[in-house]
């Protein structure tokens, strides 16, 4: 499956709902908060020891990959309401990157 294809996958699960209505840039980023919200939860405590082993922890890898994965598909869903080219949106800022931010010389 390709990006194409979750988002279309995304728009049908939508459409099969009659969720579409709902579905607006305002809503979508509030739900996107509320999911980034979720994630920094399952991390807000921990060492940084604790977070860098949080796959040892079944629990808590299951947490961790289903609110990113939340994350990821509000991401997609909004950015499809506002016709953005997520791939070619996230590449034009590394680019721009590049330039802001040239490489450490060694």
């Amino acid at each position: 499956m390709n990006l194409e294809d979750l988002i279309q996958r995304l728009r049908d699960f939508a459409a099969a709902r009659d969720w579409e209505p709902f579905h607006t840039p305002k809503n979508l980023v509030m739900a996107l908060s509320g999911e980034m919200g979720e994630l920094i939860s399952l991390f807000q405590w921990l060492t940084p020891e604790e977070a860098a082993a949080w796959r040892t922890d079944p629990a808590m890898e299951f947490n961790v990959q289903d609110e990113i994965a939340d994350v990821t598909l509000y991401l997609l869903s909004l950015a499809d309401s506002l016709g953005i080219d997520l791939l070619a949106a996230a590449n034009a800022k590394i680019d721009r990157n590049e330039t802001r931010f040239p490489p450490v010389e060694r």
